[in-house]
């Protein structure tokens, strides 16, 4: 048989005890162990391949003895070479008269044969334990921003609140509230009555003013636009840190904000609540 012809078997023997072969590939098989005059080694690859399994198993929970030892004791039995019972008699491998794939091919090409094997088989068994112990995320549930505001009302105990009321823009009378926490430097705007802006020409911008600004300088609350009719909620984007809240404003500026405002367009003012 030519090299070629040992190498297709070989490649057969591993992928049965790897992948398992269809019926033309299993007839391929046969003819090749037939036409060889070799006996058939499907269960040396497979306990071969069975072997590499094992050692790449959990150790988290141990194996029954009783198992184990048979386990050993039929890897011994079957791959130790059968030696004569008599003193005299050198020791021989008591082979078929076809031929073990192992004889007649040779140990350097076994070994080549199950070296590569073991490489399929551990990359194989490695990605299927990281697919295995990787754990599906749970995904989490969205809030909305009503949700939100509603959470920071429930776990703040320094909520500061506000309610708006109209600013100097006529025929805007805005409703809703604000409210803001200094420990969680957090807070939202629920705003009803302000008309949809076009963020090509114009943003709204709110200030925050405390008591460690100057009334001149208030603090950026942020820019939003209205997209729609109907009640928003807003989280507020405070650019620093206030510590005593005392009043709130919404103007309407370029796009973009600004640093300093006029206030000249003044849609909705809110006071803290005592």
């Amino acid at each position: 048989m030519s090299d070629e012809m040992k190498e297709i078997m070989l490649d057969l023997l591993c992928k049965k005890a790897v992948y398992g072969l269809d019926a033309n590939e299993e007839n391929r098989l046969a003819d090749l162990q037939r036409r060889a005059g070799a006996q058939d080694e499907s269960l040396s690859f497979e306990l071969t391949a069975a072997a590499i399994m094992m050692a790449s198993v959990d150790k988290g929970e141990e194996m029954p003895v009783a198992l184990r030892d048979r386990i050993a004791a039929d890897a011994e039995k079957h791959f130790e070479p059968r030696r004569s019972t008599s003193p005299a008699a050198p020791a021989v491998a008591d082979e078929p008269v076809g031929g073990s794939l192992f004889g007649w091919l040779g140990w350097a090409f076994a070994a080549a044969a199950c070296l590569a094997l073991a490489f399929n088989l551990y990359y194989t068994t490695r990605t299927t334990d990281v697919a295995q112990v990787r754990p599906t995320p749970s995904p989490e549930a969205q809030l909305t921003p009503e949700q939100m505001r509603q959470r920071l009302i429930e776990t703040s105990p320094d909520i500061a609140r506000g309610a708006w009321a109209a600013g100097n823009v006529k025929d805007v009378t805005p409703e809703g509230d604000i409210v803001w926490s200094d420990t969680k430097q957090a807070g939202y705007m629920r705003l009803k009555g302000l008309p949809v802006n076009d963020p090509t020409k114009e943003t709204y911008q709110l200030w925050i003013f405390d008591e460690t600004q100057s009334d001149k300088t208030p603090i950026d609350g942020g820019t939003f636009n209205v997209n729609s009719e109907g009640e928003i909620i807003v989280p507020i984007d405070a650019k620093l840190q206030p510590r005593n809240t005392k009043m709130y404003a919404i103007t309407i500026e370029k796009p973009g904000g600004v640093v300093v405002s006029d206030r000249k367009r003044l849609v909705a003012l809110a006071k803290r609540e005592t």
